[in-house]
């Protein structure tokens, strides 16, 4: 059986996992704290090795001058040690010495050790010498007995041996580090495993939930990353419910909606093709053209509200100008304003900068005006006003006072549309819900309102969108 994979076409088996990954960093840190403690370990070791060395010469350089003796032995001729005793170099700290001693007038009075013998110098302190052939470094502690300068006593180490007890010190210090880094890696892991285990019990419980049906993620994690995590899945679980509902609404209203006029286009289409008189006939033209314009603008609507629910899934709001798009829209339909015989105008500052979906804001707009146009008799206003401090934007129109005095204007063939509120009382631009469900939702996803609003003289109707603080210029 061939393995799942991911949306990237990755196979799940083969991606990096969390847990994995929070291992890695966290041996990654470690392994860095123990290179530096590694490196602050030969530091030190080298270090305490030249404090020792340094110390250790001191000691036995004092020594010696309190004895009053300058005869050592020769090492050959010493005897061994006896059974079950120590050698005399039995410790790991333990120096090999080399001692030269000499008089005030630099005669060499005595030496012991392997050190070859150095050039008498008056000096005192501390001095790394080059000594023998080939030359070897020795760490030499020369000091006279007192004032009287009497005798010059000079002790030596040999740098090798130093260098490997700083390796030793070093060692030490370091050991304990290679030692510990594979036991914590293991126990990180496993500690890791553990906390990690609210996590995959939480992935489970997100894939068992069943989206077709009201679910919620309860209890929520007692931990609060998981739990405002759980808490989104939930919102979103909700808001998905909610878009499934409306979905469904609106299908049900379509499908009834719908129903009238292709019932009409099949039985007027029908009767055309039977015996009809002149006037019959051009009757049932009239009415299939009149459904079949009703069916464009359902169709229309319904695409209007399938394209603002992908711009709140997948854009962005941006900063818009929103009193640029209104003059761009009341410039397209200036034309056609002139032919019905309206008068469109607009007021509004120059400039009424917003953050919104801009594609969308175009389109209620357009719905306004359009519904405007649509309902109101010739020789109407219609007025698009903009209000940046009040974040609203709204559409006037005085078709009602009009239509009053003129009589009932015919917007479409067979059908009296008296002006303003008897026109629009199902919504904008159709004789149906869907257009004040789009501009209700439009509205909504830029934190606002839709509805209608007070008008102001000489205006009869208002339709008024506000938009929310997080929107607004």
């Amino acid at each position: 059986m061939r393995k799942p994979q991911g949306p990237a076409g990755v196979r799940q088996g083969y991606r990096p996992t969390l847990g994995r990954r929070l291992l890695a960093w966290g041996l990654g840190a470690l392994l860095i704290v123990w290179v530096a403690m590694v490196a602050a370990g030969f530091h030190a070791g080298w270090h305490e090795a030249d404090e020792l060395t340094d110390g250790h010469l001191a000691g036995v350089a004092a020594l010696l001058l309190a004895e009053r003796d300058n005869r050592f032995a020769d090492e050959r001729l010493m005897p061994p040690p006896p059974p079950g005793g120590a050698i005399l170099r039995a410790h790991d700290y333990q120096r090999s010495m080399s001692v030269a001693v000499w008089g005030s007038d630099g005669r060499l009075l005595s030496r012991f050790g392997s050190a070859p013998t150095p050039a008498f110098e008056p000096g005192e302190g501390y001095a790394t010498l080059e000594l023998g052939h080939p030359a070897t470094r020795w760490r030499a502690y020369a000091r006279w007995n007192g004032p009287s300068r009497e005798r010059r006593v000079m002790v030596l180490v040999s740098m090798p041996e130093h260098d490997d007890l700083a390796w030793d010190i070093a060692g030490q210090v370091a050991e304990p580090g290679l030692w510990l880094l594979p036991v914590v890696a293991v126990v990180l892991g496993w500690a890791l495993r553990r906390a990690m285990q609210p996590l995959r019990q939480l992935a489970d419980r997100v894939q068992a939930l069943d989206v077709r049906t009201v679910q919620n993620i309860d209890p929520l994690p007692r931990h609060r990353e998981l739990a405002q995590l759980a808490h989104a899945v939930n919102t979103l679980g909700q808001r998905y419910q909610a878009a499934l509902a409306n979905e469904r609404q609106l299908a049900n209203e379509l499908a009834h909606e719908l129903r009238t006029p292709l019932a009409s286009l099949a039985l007027h289409a029908a009767n055309v093709r039977g015996p009809l008189a002149d006037e019959d006939r051009t009757q049932a033209l009239d009415r299939i053209e009149r459904d079949a314009r009703r069916v464009a603008q359902m169709l229309d609507q319904l695409l209007a509200l399938a394209r603002a629910s992908r711009v709140e899934l997948e854009e962005a709001a941006v900063e818009c100008d929103l009193a640029a798009l209104g003059r761009d829209v009341l410039g397209r339909y200036a034309q056609a304003a002139l032919d019905s015989g309206h008068a469109l105008s607009m007021r509004a500052p120059d400039s009424v900068p917003m953050r919104g979906h801009p594609l969308l804001l175009e389109m209620i707009l357009r719905n306004l005006v359009e519904n405007a146009l649509a309902h109101t008799p010739a020789g109407a206003s219609i007025e698009l006003a903009l209000d940046a401090q009040g974040r609203w934007l709204q559409v006037s129109d005085d078709g009602e006072r009009v239509a009053g005095r003129d009589g009932p204007h015919v917007d479409a063939p067979g059908t009296a549309a008296p002006g303003g509120a008897a026109g629009r009382s199902s919504g904008p631009a159709l004789g149906l819900g869907l257009g004040h469900r789009l501009a209700h939702k439009i509205a909504a996803m830029h934190g606002g309102h839709f509805g209608t609003a007070n008008p102001l003289q000489p205006f009869t109707t208002t339709y008024r969108m506000t938009w929310g603080d997080g929107h607004g210029g």
